[in-house]
């Protein structure tokens, strides 16, 4: 049986980038106890004990701000959803929460949806959506689109956790390519599945994995794998060179994804267990 988790740790950073005038990505951090949500900043530190926490990255895409508009959408009806919930007083079992998650992300794709139905300016809008939910020594996470969650373990090593939904994807999940063909696949972008801008349900990924006291887990958005390799990403968490030893672990991904690439918004969050 694993060690019973005491405290988590995380930080947060987001960036339009070097080329974009305008963040389409978000993300949101959340803490639950027994009567009420508490939205978190985007660095801090709380209990773990007689507390649920949920993370969340969204990448938007349309024209103009409609991406920006998606993003922001999904997670905050997201949001609205959970808050009611546990106004009202409910305690889940695992099950329980599996399938509440997958109502969030309906109901965010329906939301996004109406948006694109009613504003010219939103019509064809949609936004990725990687979501971890930790309670008690579980992380149970939901995703939908290109961005990520990894799980950097307390013995070492690194393990992407939720699958990148378009063609590239599967076929490095097949290893029929490898990283580096991956991220030149001329499909790498095109989404398989997103929240609001396909017109049947959405299917999200859920998956639910054992959290250890010292695991640590990144949820980015694609503006941050594109300019940090995958070998990178725990050596910038766990071993940052000098440059970044002073720098939150956050703010150290997105300062080298913009160095390397810095094509998209880049968006990070990182969270540590004790």
């Amino acid at each position: 049986m694993n060690e019973g988790l005491k405290e988590f740790r995380w930080t947060g950073q987001t960036h339009c980038g070097r080329v974009r005038r305008n963040n389409e990505d978000a993300f949101l951090a959340l803490m639950f106890d027994a009567q009420e949500v508490h939205y978190l900043g985007k660095e801090g530190e709380a209990p773990a004990e007689g507390h649920e926490f949920i993370f969340a990255v969204s990448d938007g895409m349309g024209g103009a701000n409609a991406g920006e508009f998606a993003s922001r959408s999904a997670l905050q009806t997201m949001t609205d959803l959970i808050s009611r919930e546990f106004h009202q007083g409910s305690r889940d079992s695992r099950e329980d929460r599996e399938q509440r998650l997958r109502e969030f992300f309906e109901r965010a794709h329906q939301e996004v949806q109406n948006m694109g139905r009613h504003y010219l300016e939103c019509r064809g809008m949609g936004a990725t959506l990687s979501v971890g939910w930790f309670s008690g020594n579980t992380l149970l996470i939901g995703h939908v689109g290109d961005s990520r969650i990894y799980q950097i373990p307390a013995k070492g090593g690194m393990k992407q956790l939720t699958e990148d939904h378009t063609e590239a994807g599967r076929l490095r999940r097949n290893e029929s390519i490898t990283e580096r063909e991956a991220r030149k696949h001329p499909t790498r972008h095109l989404l398989e599945r997103s929240i609001g801008a396909q017109p049947h349900p959405v299917e999200p990924q859920i998956a639910t994995f054992p959290v250890s006291p010292g695991d640590q887990f990144v949820l980015c958005t694609d503006g941050i794998i594109d300019g940090v390799w995958d070998n990178g990403m725990e050596k910038y968490i766990r071993i940052p060179p000098p440059y970044l030893q002073d720098l939150p672990p956050a703010q150290r991904l997105v300062k080298e994804a913009m160095e390397a690439s810095g094509r998209d918004n880049l968006t990070a969050l990182v969270v540590e267990t004790r």
